[in-house]
C-alpha cells in the first residue's frame, strides 16, 4: 500500500511538472518558396524514397498525422 502511494505521488509530480512546461515552436531557417531539403523515408513496403527522386518530376505532399496507426 505504501508504493502505491508513493507511485502515485510520483505521477503526480510528473504529471504537475509536465503541464508546467510551455512548448517551443521548432525553428527553421527555411523561408516561404525555399527548396526543402533532401530526405529519405520509408514507403508503406519498407523501401526508402528519397525526396530529390521527384524533384522537378512530380509534385510532393507529405502529411504528418500523429499518433495516427500508432496504437497510442
Amino acid at each position: 500500500m505504501k508504493k502505491l502511494i508513493i507511485s502515485l505521488a510520483a505521477m503526480l509530480v510528473f504529471a504537475i511538472s509536465a503541464i508546467g512546461q510551455t512548448p517551443q515552436a521548432p525553428t527553421t531557417t527555411l523561408k516561404v518558396g525555399d527548396v526543402a531539403p533532401d530526405f529519405t523515408l520509408t514507403d508503406t513496403g519498407g523501401n526508402p524514397v528519397k525526396l530529390s527522386d521527384y524533384r522537378g518530376k512530380k509534385n510532393v505532399v507529405l502529411a504528418f498525422y500523429v499518433l495516427a496507426f500508432t496504437g497510442g
